[in-house]
This record gives structure tokens, sequence and C-alpha cells, in this order.
């Protein structure tokens, strides 16, 4: 994060004394990115952060991936997935991932465990429900459209609220969610050609200040799922300051940069993390050129898998191709892509577009989870062309 914050108690100096109420010494902890070489937050605890006092690996339901053979474009209808069991013990559905990022989908009914994601930052974005995200640094209230961006080994869990579940559609990282470079000042303040500013970030709005005792936390590591039983509550913090925190961006802040002539995706980019980039559209004015073409046109982006998630909206480029709210859309590299026939002749004098849609780009190309099997559109690969293709769509496992 760019710019620094401050919450709660924290003494006046770094790694200077400072007691709780009844005296005892606070624990401090230092969190920090890159061998404590970038941004990083002083935590004060009540209690010692590093005591546990049992450690167990855990046989999980993490799910393999398989190559996109043959090479197809895929869609998969996550509503489907409320009928699919929950994987234990994350109840995240994985269907796309590389080496770089992992794309799963969670139905949120209750609250999740006390989790933290050793490997990288995590984006959650918030398709469906309410709640708030209870987290080391404090609660962040969270709605529909949120981005939630949680920091590396950050100590979360999920909480709905409401008679309805929260749908989440999870970017994991291999690394770290930054915003664009090109956003940004050489200090780190976000321009005022970036399509969003400070102002539109939410940080934690208080402490969550949590006692108890033997407490379980699941840890994720490269090599599997621990859990750790804590002697105290990590939330037991009275107060942080520092430039690294989870924070929540709503889609709907984001302000859409409108051309003559149509646009490329990176004009929408809202993150990038190690090999792919997060972007947002949202609706804008069509481009006002009176000979402008509004809808995209074919493209092969040689270097990139390209994964829509559609929000909501009129999925003007995806008309007659079963597309809607809560599709996911794979187009893989070496598969030119563009708009659904009859497309472009239907989106000329519109003046704009009205969808909402979440698009992530990789660098190395994404293989199929076994939960995408179950929720795939048979048909799409052959919605250009309107006819039937020879080749069955196999179970990635087949």
């Amino acid at each position: 994060m760019p710019f620094y914050q401050r919450m709660g108690e924290t003494p006046r100096k770094r790694h200077q004394v400072l007691r709780g109420a009844d005296g005892a010494l606070v624990a401090e902890e230092l969190m920090g990115n890159e061998g404590f070489a970038a941004e990083s937050a002083l935590l004060y605890h009540v209690g010692m952060p590093t005591a546990i006092v049992d450690a167990e690996a855990l046989m999980t339901d993490e799910e393999e991936l398989f190559p996109n053979t043959p090479l197809l474009p895929r869609h998969y209808l996550t509503p489907k997935l409320g009928s699919q069991p929950p994987p234990a013990p994350l109840g995240r559905h994985l269907l796309l991932g590389n080496r770089d990022v992992r794309l799963s989908y969670g139905i949120v009914e209750q609250p999740t465990p006390l989790y933290r994601n050793a490997m990288g930052d995590e984006c959650l974005f918030v398709q469906a429900g309410r709640g708030h995200v209870e987290t080391v640094f404090g609660r962040l209230e969270v709605r529909e459209r949120d981005y939630v961006v949680i920091p590396a080994s950050c100590t979360y869990r999920v909480v709905p609220e409401g008679d309805r579940c929260m749908e989440l559609l999870v970017i994991e990282a291999s690394g770290h969610i930054e915003f664009p470079s090109r956003y940004l000042s050489k200090r780190g303040q976000l321009l005022e050609s970036a399509p969003f500013s400070e102002r539109d970030l939410r940080t934690p709005s208080e402490l969550c200040l949590v006692d108890g005792d033997d407490v379980e936390v699941l840890v994720k590591t490269r090599a599997a799922l621990t859990r750790y039983v804590y002697a105290h509550h990590p939330f037991d913090v009275i107060g942080w300051d520092g430039c690294l925190y989870p924070f929540v961006f709503n889609m709907e802040d984001f302000e859409p940069i409108v051309k003559r002539f149509h646009a490329p995706p990176p004009v929408h980019q809202t993150f990038e993390g190690p090999g792919f980039v997060i972007c947002s559209f949202a609706p804008r004015p069509f481009d006002f050129d009176p000979e402008s073409i509004p809808v995209p046109y074919n493209h092969a982006n040689v270097d990139s898998d390209e994964v829509l998630f559609y929000v909501d909206g009129d999925f003007m480029s995806r008309k007659g191709s079963g597309i809607e709210a809560g599709s996911i859309s794979l187009h893989p590299a070496g598969f030119i892509h563009g708009p659904q026939p009859g497309s472009v002749e239907a989106a000329l004098g519109k003046p704009g577009t009205k969808e909402w849609a979440v698009m992530v780009d990789t660098f190395a190309p994404l293989e199929l989870g076994l939960a995408s099997a179950a929720i795939e559109d048979p048909n799409y690969p052959w919605s250009w062309s309107k006819r039937h293709g020879a080749t069955e769509l196999a179970s990635p496992d087949t």
C-alpha cells in the first residue's frame, strides 16, 4: 500500500516499550514484504503471537490441475456450484490455475475458519451477499462488487451477514498484488491519471480485539495446509501502524478511460501480480467517433490466457453464447477470440456499455481444475460458428 495508516495504541517510537492496561509488556510483531526491504507494518499483541501449542498437517481436498487439451475456449457457470459439495476445509472450488495464480469460487454460508495464506496475497471479489472480513489488522465491511486484498500471511476469516450467503471469486497470487506501477508516482501516490485514488480505498474500520485460548488457525504453504493451535487468539492486537494492511476497493469506484476509438484491455487494469493482471470492466460511454466500432475486435493475445468473470449487466460482445451473471469464460493463447456473431452490428449506434466484469490475464497457460468440468457449457467452443464440433468435451482428468 502506498500510504501510511495507524490504528489503536502504538508507542511513540518503533520498537519502544508498550505496556497494556495490566502493566504487562505488549508483544511487537513486524510483518514485512521482500525481506523487510519493502512495505511493512508493526502490530502490538496482548499475547505472544509466536506461542503455538499444537500443529498438524492436514489432508485437504486441494485439487490437481490438468492441461487445457484439446486447446479450447471454455465457459463455466458458477451458479451451478451451489449444488456441488464444498471442498473441505476452506470451501473453495478450484477452477483454473498455473504456477502464478489460482482462481477459485467460494460460497460462504457461515464464518470461515481462521486462515492465512503464506504463499502470497489474495484478492476476494464479492459477487453476491454482504458481511465483513475480520483480520489481525481489524474489521473490513464488505458488499457486492468489492475487491478485498489480503496481504500474504495476514490471518483472517470471512463472516457473512443477512439471509444470503456470500459468493466470492478468489484470486490467489504466488506473490504480491499491487497497483499498476504506471498509476503511481515515484514515492507511491496514485496519480491524477489513475482511474481511482486513495479516497476510494477502505481500510479496517475498527480493531477486532478478540480474547481466547487454544485457537485454531489454518496456514497454507507451498507444501501443505497446517492447522496450528495458538495459545492466544491472533486478533488480540491493540494497535498497529505501517503501509502493509488489507484494504477494500469497490468496482463501482473505477473510473473508465474512454477514447475516440476502441481501447485495449490495459485501460481497465486495476491490479497486477506476478504473472497476471486484474482488470475491471464498468459501464462507460462507447468510443465517440461516429465511425468507431465499439465492440472489441477479434484478437490473439499471444502471450496471455484471458479469463472474464461476468458480474452483472448486458454482455454486449457475448450475445447468443449463453453468458450470464456468474459466468466465467477462458480464452487461451493460441485461440483467436472476439465478439459473437451479430454483436458488432448490434452495438453500432449504442451510447455505451451496461456490463460489469472482472478480467484476469495470465502470462503462463492456465490449467483446469476438476470442479470446472461439472459446470462447463459444452456448446460454448462452437458458438462462433453455430456448429457443434466433432470433439467431445472431456473432463480434465480423462
